[in-house]
């Protein structure tokens, strides 16, 4: 958590003010020199690219800057200088979160791969940039062993990540650490001490938070959770991360995940104390420490701050998405973690209303919310989820959010507003829900993915954000709109989808008004002093940078640092970043920033045969034979869609009429609230590729018998 000042919960307007011009050079425009970022960032070129470069059968747009009013010739040159494609710009004119005048040239219909392309626009010429299908393999595998690298509690060695990014344990009560295996509570919060060892540093400081630590598990499990959905999971799988639990049979990022829930579960107050089953807000150290210094180094006494209802809630959604998601690979530590939700659940409904201060921003940030309705939306939503009880579904269809316009907002989600977490989920789990309730779920997920497609036509630089949304964590804010409409693609099936879930990503790898890319690592010119105490290179050149595939905060343009202050006055909202150390504001990584990014990353890295969304690999076939007042029997077919063989299958779909299965032949069923799941018998494991497997039930009902809609085989959806 940077410096003394909180993130911004909700975004700050901005004034026309603060809309301001870019320096001219000619035609062309470079960044601002204002701006202050590094000398090579601003000379950067004016042809604006995604500077890691496109997939094949991706979109493929450059801004220019430019105060030219007519058309440009652009022209697509390989590595030898060929042109291989050239066509005319589109002049766009004023784009006011940049404050320059900009064009933009297409080259999508180009789909031959290559290294070392560039674009070149009247006179000017874009860093180099590849053309092929693996693209995003290494930024999947780099943004997701961030979360490594930011493990507390455990020596992060050097055959893992290398011997610049090795370092001991820290915060095991190893002199100087006073350590997290038993920290006291902050004065008249308790009398004892609890163990919180582990988890994850939360950015570039040594605190702890559980809303933030919350939503990122939540990400990076979602993730996983996604291209299982997709048939695409194993390249989340085990031993596909730098991780030490790799060869353990667990996929590498469930592993990683499974480190940060064991701490938010350490945070739980045990039971006989006050406020049992809630979570600690936060534990960090009791003043802000310099920089740089590792984490072993740290000697501040560290603190428990009190419980609030808002982390007890990311606990409680967080914990149950563990058992849902975690339970083929470890169905015990599952039952753990739905205890913990439930008691978090049952905690927080008994203590609505304890909120976090905004004022207690020492040694740590705050995160202060005081509306946690959204949370509870998003931790009921889970629970339903991985339980089928009426008591979490009831709470989420009373829930304001269930129906509100304002679940995705303009902003995206982020740590203190968790609706759309609520929704995503919703739409994309099988559930007993009326199937016109997940419809209409569905339905504002795509009216939430078109929004942000929307207001990416209108801007030059082709970003999801409104203008006045360059506030703390600006990229953050990108890569979650980003998830979103990857999910209305998985919904919809809709190219555009995919395609502005890419452009996003576009934007942080130097498509942006400052031609950088906020990734370290990636690029031409990328980010490289990110506010952190180890990876403080600019202070200390014994130090690293940040290790590649780190994501920046981003532009912020109320400069809430000392840095930013002096050397982004006068900047336009979307240029309003430097990378220094120094510039918390702007220029920290944290959890909740790279999480999307590593989501981002890994859909991004997915191979299709075209822009659109992978097919099911399955598909189910419900009949109903017969039916009478209180019963029904009924047949189900699974044809196996895709193009190798299925070698033992779990179908899994709900009920949506609260139908109740009392017998099946040729597969086991069994039943969790309205969820039912069917597995084969020995003879009819195995499905090869067109071939299907049969069984049927017998089941119970009161009133209506609506058959199912939603299946998924093995964890994937079926069409």
């Amino acid at each position: 958590m940077p410096g003394a000042i909180p993130p911004l919960r909700r975004p700050v307007r901005l004034s026309a003010a603060l809309l301001s011009g870019a320096l001219l050079l000619g035609g062309l425009m470079t960044a601002p020199a204002a701006a202050g970022v590094s000398a090579a960032a601003a000379a950067t070129t004016a042809v604006r690219v995604n500077q890691v470069g496109y997939l094949p059968d991706g979109p493929k747009r450059a801004t220019v800057a430019t105060t030219a009013a007519q058309a440009l010739t652009w022209q697509l040159r390989n590595a030898s200088g060929t042109v291989v494609a050239s066509g005319s710009t589109v002049p766009r004119g004023a784009d006011a979160p940049s404050g320059q005048s900009v064009q933009v040239a297409d080259f999508s219909s180009y789909r031959s791969t290559g290294s070392g392309y560039v674009l070149a626009v009247d006179g000017s010429s874009s860093a180099p940039f590849d053309i092929r299908a693996d693209l995003y393999d290494a930024l999947r595998a780099d943004s997701m062993a961030f979360f490594h690298h930011q493990r507390s509690g455990i020596a992060i060695d050097a055959s893992l990540v290398g011997s610049a990014y090795a370092r001991p344990a820290g915060h095991l009560n190893v002199a100087p650490n006073k350590g997290d295996v038993s920290v006291p509570c902050q004065a008249t919060v308790c009398d004892y001490a609890q163990d919180v060892r582990g988890g994850w540093y939360d950015a570039g400081d040594h605190g702890k938070y559980v809303v933030n630590g919350g939503i990122s598990t939540w990400l990076v499990v979602n993730s996983f959770e996604r291209a299982k959905r997709a048939g695409k999971d194993a390249a989340l799988g085990d031993s596909t991360l730098r991780v030490p639990e790799r060869g353990n049979g667990t996929p590498d990022v469930l592993d990683e995940a499974r480190w940060e829930l064991d701490f938010l579960m350490r945070m739980q107050v045990p039971e006989g104390k006050p406020y049992a089953g809630m979570a600690f807000h936060k534990v960090h150290d009791a003043a802000w420490t310099g920089m740089p210094m590792r984490p072993e180094q740290d000697a501040e006494p560290r603190e428990l701050h009190r419980p609030s209802t808002a982390a007890t809630l990311n606990l409680a959604a967080a914990a149950a998405q563990c058992a849902r998601v975690l339970r083929p690979y470890d169905s015990a530590y599952a039952d753990r973690c739905l205890s913990s939700a439930r008691r978090a659940w049952t905690a927080a409904q008994a203590n609505p209303a304890v909120y976090a201060p905004d004022s207690d921003g020492t040694g740590g940030g705050a995160y202060g919310d005081t509306q946690v309705t959204d949370e509870f939306y998003w931790a009921a939503a889970e629970l339903y989820a991985a339980t089928g009880e009426s008591a979490y579904r009831d709470a989420v269809t009373s829930s304001s959010w269930h129906t509100s316009a304002g679940a995705f907002s303009p902003y995206g989600f982020g740590w203190a507003d968790t609706a759309a977490l609520g929704r995503l989920v919703l739409a994309t789990v099988p559930n007993g829900l009326p199937a016109s309730e997940v419809a209409r779920v569905r339905a504002s997920v795509t009216a939430a993915a078109d929004g942000y497609l929307s207001r990416m036509a209108d801007q030059g630089y082709a970003v999801p954000v409104p203008a006045d949304g360059y506030f703390w964590g600006s990229n953050g804010e990108v890569a979650n709109d980003a998830v979103v409409m990857a999910v209305a693609g998985e919904l919809t099936g809709d190219a555009r989808y995919r395609a502005g879930a890419l452009e996003a990503l576009d934007y942080l790898l130097g498509r942006n008004a400052l031609g950088l890319s906020y990734v370290t690592g990636y690029g031409e010119t990328s980010a490289q002093n990110q506010h952190h105490r180890f990876w403080a290179h600019q202070l200390d050149a014994s130090l690293p940078h940040p290790p590649a595939g780190s994501l920046a905060g981003g532009p912020n343009s109320a400069l809430q640092d000392p840095v930013a202050q002096e050397k982004l006055t006068g900047c336009a909202p979307a240029a309003c970043y430097v990378d220094d150390i120094g510039s918390y504001s702007t220029n920290e990584v944290a959890v909740n920033w790279n999480a999307p990014l590593a989501w981002l990353a890994a859909y991004a890295a997915e191979r299709t045969s075209t822009s659109e969304p992978p097919t099911a690999a399955c598909a189910v076939t419900y009949t109903v034979n017969n039916a009478w007042s209180t019963g029904f029997t009924a047949t189900v077919t699974v044809r196996n869609t895709g193009p190798t063989a299925v070698d033992g299958w779990q179908l899994t779909w709900a009920y949506p009429g609260g139908q109740r299965v009392t017998s099946a032949w040729n597969a086991t069923v069994t039943h969790n609230g309205t969820n039912v799941s069917a597995r084969n018998a020995d003879w009819n494991r195995a499905i090869a590729p067109g071939a299907t497997a049969s069984f049927g039930v017998q089941g119970t009902l009161t009133g209506a018998n609506p058959s199912p809609t939603a299946f998924a085989l093995n964890g994937s959806a079926c069409a």
